[in-house]
């Protein structure tokens, strides 16, 4: 056992007085050394009920003989930071918890680690660090939230974003936002439509590093604290049997991940995160390899904020299991990886099964015939863009229009919220990418004023930034090169005709080459002032469409 370093030999006598002043036995000393790492905190929804979410993480250890150590690590709910300074730190923060991680699983030399996660850039930042470190770990979530309900409808944290564009533009009473911020979100665990924090859960599930109903048990239920002292369990397993992450996340299970991204319609921020954690394990996933895969796979569901159902929706009708089971069928799932529950994937869907047609569809029945996400390529993204077609309306497929140029979130929200854009318009913000925000905030305010103020289905988004899987709308992220780094974004001028279409996947700036040209002769950089985490992670961050990871 890699703990034997702090435990075992003569020269480890101090090693094990400090062990023992933490209460532990001779019995205990003899047992694998099990880190729970826990991102409980107090001001994110999604991680205020994971003490209790840990303490059955540890009495699952315990039952299989392993001696779970917690420790800790930072949350950072997207929500709260949107549409101020705060989102600079988020996308940083996934960076920050896998260090935190590897710091402390080698200083302390543990046999294995279960990660206990929940939103947004905390279970990404967890499952690179497990595959960094490359000893038996899983993850398990805290699970979704469930929905809330306002006059006889449900509803989420997007519907009161959007609700702000309703107010100005006369449609809702601020009494009736109010009433609604009340009621939208309504019980602990991470936002309840297939956003960020729910597209990672499912997709740790879909890649094998989380036990099956990880990404959709709702988080007030029992099913959640059983699944959690089940994984306690598995991982002791798992050591036992020498399986590490890596024997599990292959390029295969990679691309199994892609699969249920896609059908699943998820939030553009994985073609983010999924490519920065391959990466841990030495496996390289361009952004072809995004495009391809949705190219054969089928949109199976249709979820908030693109449909009706929710994340416990999805999981009453079967979970990732069913989808997997049913994407099998198009010949998109390689059914012969292992898995974290120590089995084959093929043994773990044989139970599998659809159970509401109408939430998880057959394959001849698919919301779409390509996958929820586009990979978008031209002279206004040589190095790519990303679209969630799955949250697009038909008419905004293709589209073309002035350019309304914007060089920060907050102007292009002021303009927006200020009745300033019209119906045709292309609203393009830069400088928010990885390296010129820095941080690549998300843009949800912008896009949820947009769908508020009914400009949804007449009016594109692009920015170098990126979105919260809340945004619906034709709106295009990650437009690489960005600004910062004198991509074609930065030299977009006020109404440059701009032309979108998605099914031949392309974006393009509407000039004649030689006037790019001199305007990119003419480009000099702008310099943003920032110190501190930000400006280190300005000096050494890459290119959204190689995930936004730090150079090495």
């Amino acid at each position: 056992m890699r703990s034997d370093r702090i435990k075992k030999g003569l020269e480890r006598a101090p090693h094990r007085s400090l062990l023992r002043a933490l209460g532990l036995t001779d019995e205990e000393l003899r047992r694998p050394l099990v880190g729970v790492v826990n991102s409980f905190n107090e001001i994110v929804p999604g991680h205020m009920h994971l003490r209790q979410i840990t303490e059955a993480v540890k009495a699952g250890v315990r039952m299989a003989g392993g001696v779970p150590l917690e420790f800790g690590v930072i949350g950072v709910c997207d929500g709260i930071a949107m549409n101020h300074e705060g989102m600079r730190y988020s996308l940083v923060s996934r960076e920050v918890i896998a260090d935190s991680i590897e710091i402390m699983a080698r200083a302390h030399a543990f046999d294995a680690l279960v990660l206990v996660s929940s939103c947004d850039k905390i279970t990404p930042g967890m499952l690179m660090a497990a595959l960094r470190l490359n000893i038996p770990a899983l993850l398990v979530s805290g699970g979704p939230m469930l929905t809330g309900r306002f006059r006889g409808r449900e509803v989420n944290l997007i519907s009161v974003f959007e609700g702000v564009g309703r107010v100005r533009k006369g449609e809702m009473s601020e009494e009736e936002l109010a009433e609604l911020e009340a009621c939208a979100c309504p019980t602990c665990g991470s936002c309840a439509g297939m956003f960020t924090a729910n597209s990672m859960n499912c997709l740790s599930e879909a890649l094998g590093l989380a036990l099956p109903g990880n990404g959709t048990a709702p988080a007030v239920t029992a099913e959640r604290l059983r699944l959690a002292k089940r994984t306690g369990m598995k991982v002791v397993e798992l050591l036992r049997r020498r399986i590490t992450p890596r024997k599990i996340a292959t390029e295969a299970a990679f691309r199994n991940a892609i699969a249920v991204d896609m059908a699943l319609g998820c939030s553009t921020n994985t073609v983010l995160h999924v490519p920065a954690i391959a990466r841990e394990a030495g496996i390289d996933l361009p952004l072809t390899i995004f495009d391809e895969i949705s190219r054969r796979t089928p949109v199976l569901a249709s979820l908030i904020p693109a449909g009706p159902h929710s994340v416990p929706d999805l999981h009453e009708a079967g979970g990732i299991p069913a989808v997997l089971r049913e994407l099998t069928r198009v010949g998109v799932v390689d059914t012969g990886v292992l898995t974290g529950t120590g089995r084959r994937l093929s043994e773990v869907l044989e139970s599998a099964a659809i159970r509401d047609p109408e939430v998880i569809r057959p394959v001849e029945r698919a919301y779409r015939e390509e996958g929820g996400i586009a990979i978008l390529w031209g002279t206004l993204a040589p190095e790519g863009a990303v679209v969630k077609t799955s949250a697009v309306v038909p008419e905004m497929m293709r589209h073309e229009g002035p350019a309304r140029v914007f060089d920060s979130e907050e102007e292009a929200y002021r303009a927006i919220l200020g009745g300033k854009i019209r119906p045709g318009d292309v609203v393009v913000i830069r400088y928010e990418g990885p390296r010129g925000g820095p941080g690549m905030r998300e843009m949800l305010s912008p896009t949820s004023a947009l769908i508020g103020m009914g400009l949804g289905s007449s009016v594109a988004l692009i920015t170098d930034g990126r979105f919260s899987g809340g945004t619906q709308g034709a709106c295009i992220g990650h437009v690489s090169p960005e600004a910062a780094e004198g991509g074609p974004i930065a030299l977009v001028r006020e109404g440059d005709r701009i032309r979108i279409d998605i099914p031949a996947r392309r974006l393009d700036l509407l000039i004649p080459e030689e006037e790019l040209e001199e305007r990119r002769r003419r480009w000099r950089p702008r310099k943003k002032r920032v110190s501190g985490v930000l400006a280190r992670y300005a000096r050494l961050v890459s290119s959204g469409a190689r995930g936004a990871v730090l150079e090495d």
